[in-house]
């Protein structure tokens, strides 16, 4: 795991909901559990700041850092899709994106993420339009037309050329297959440390069918879809380690404060 990846993890599933700040002696403490180390949290943490995912500000615990509006929005719209929270039904269209010329390998990746997948170098679909996808071409300084399309027949076609969903659905078998042993191995005899590193794993695996599986609406997915069975084992771990794993990271953001103020008090 990569502390790059590892604290956009902590910030969106721990400390977005705790001011979205943290720091840096609690940032170490709380990526420790997944054996990341300190100077990587602080390599990390830099190349964020240079990126405009963190800000620097001075916080009661010392030196810290806080996430920037352009992180808040993405993380949020991560967590969205991460618990599958506010979205809706299909409307029957595809949101079809016809770019003047291919795009890099990097901005490819970036449509990928926003759920989009091509037919072709420069003809992409997704299930539901992204507000993101326009502003990423934008910056790419890549021309496009796009257009909402409603299929009159073989919307599995364009499913089937779009994405892998044999190669998807067999990630999602071997998520639950890697994951069940970390998650099973959680007792009510584990330490809230060993539940929050169990949970992170599972959360981070989890994400990375953020880059993979567009959420494709059920009319369009293959009976026995792997990702239902997968989504209900995410829930029901993630949801059982959440109040151990809360507990570690409140103590961890504690013993940050508490030894700033130790150390204020003897210089």
């Amino acid at each position: 795991m990569q502390a790059r990846s590892a604290l956009f993890d902590l910030y969106g599933d721990y400390l977005r909901d705790r001011g979205s700040r943290a720091p840096v002696s609690a940032l170490v403490r709380l990526l420790a559990p997944l054996d990341i180390a300190a100077p990587a949290v602080r390599t990390a943490v830099s190349r964020m700041v240079r990126q405009g995912w963190l800000h620097p500000l001075r916080l009661a615990a010392g030196p810290g850092y806080l996430l920037t509006p352009k992180a808040a929005r993405r993380l949020d719209e991560a967590a969205a899709r991460v618990y599958r929270t506010g979205r809706g039904g299909w409307d029957g269209r595809f949101d079809m994106i016809l770019l003047h010329e291919p795009v890099t390998r990097r901005d490819a990746l970036r449509l990928t993420y926003l759920g989009y997948g091509p037919l072709s170098e420069q003809v992409w679909v997704a299930p539901r339009a992204s507000d993101e996808a326009g502003a990423l071409l934008a910056e790419a300084a890549v021309g496009y037309e796009r257009f909402s399309a409603s299929p009159t027949a073989g919307a599995t076609t364009i499913v089937g050329r779009a994405w892998d969903l044999g190669r998807i659905g067999q990630s999602y078998q071997e998520f639950v297959e890697s994951l069940r042993p970390v998650v099973k191995a959680i007792t009510p005899r584990s330490t809230d440390e060993e539940a929050y590193a169990a949970r992170f794993r599972l959360v981070h695996a989890w994400r990375s069918f953020l880059f993979q599986d567009p959420q494709l609406p059920s009319a369009l997915l293959p009976a026995g879809w792997p990702g239902v069975k997968a989504a209900v084992f995410f829930d029901k771990h993630a949801t059982r380690l959440r109040p151990a794993a809360d507990r570690h990271v409140e103590r961890c953001l504690h013993a940050a404060a508490r030894g700033a103020r130790v150390g204020f008090s003897n210089p």
